[in-house]
């Protein structure tokens, strides 16, 4: 258990650049597809139950959420839009908010995308890459649910998906299993790293 990271309490959500909070302490994003389980991967990281929540229905969360850490840093959920049956038009402005909030957003220090391991690099995610790589913002992947697959192959994905990235500068890659908590340690040390602890 982490108790740096089990404090955190909900702050606030945000639907437009207008709602955000004030810029303050530094903040970690964690945004993945809606099926890739990033709700369950912020829950395990923090050691509570529904800090984030967890959805039957993916793609529900169309807010960002804020949750404060006890030194005023912040880690902030973006909403996974991958799968979300929502019109055209408010998927646009969801991108359009979430690419702001990345790229212009001074306090934001990593950005930590979950993937599903049966399903890496989806549009969805390269999308992401790019806009952290636009402002050089450090991202480091999950690649989640690895208690799906077998060893070997998690491991075969996770050097595939290393070398096809090899060229981004700033981003690292790991296995990760939200169910059984593989690769907890380091990603935690990476976030930890990013708020200066």
């Amino acid at each position: 258990m982490n108790h740096y990271f089990q404090q955190a309490s909900f702050l606030q959500s945000a639907t437009t650049r207008n709602t955000l909070p004030p810029e303050g302490g530094l903040e970690i994003a964690f945004a993945g597809r809606s099926n890739a389980g990033k709700s369950s991967v912020i829950n395990v990281v923090c050691s509570q139950k529904s800090l984030a929540r967890t959805s039957k229905t993916p793609g529900r969360t169309q807010l960002i959420n804020f949750f404060r850490l006890n030194d005023g840093h912040f880690l902030v959920d973006l909403p996974g839009y991958g799968y979300a049956k929502v019109p055209e038009a408010i998927r646009l402005e969801w991108q359009k908010f979430i690419e702001s909030y990345l790229v212009e957003r001074n306090t934001l220090r990593g950005l930590i995308l979950v993937m599903d391991i049966r399903h890496p690099l989806t549009d969805y995610d390269q999308t992401m890459l790019q806009w952290a790589y636009r402002r050089q913002l450090p991202v480091h992947i999950l690649l989640n649910k690895a208690d799906k697959i077998a060893r070997g192959a998690a491991g075969n994905v996770l050097l595939k998906v290393r070398k096809e990235l090899a060229d981004l500068h700033g981003v690292s890659v790991q296995t990760f299993s939200a169910l059984n908590k593989t690769g907890l340690d380091t990603c935690w040390a990476v976030a930890e790293g990013w708020l200066g602890h």
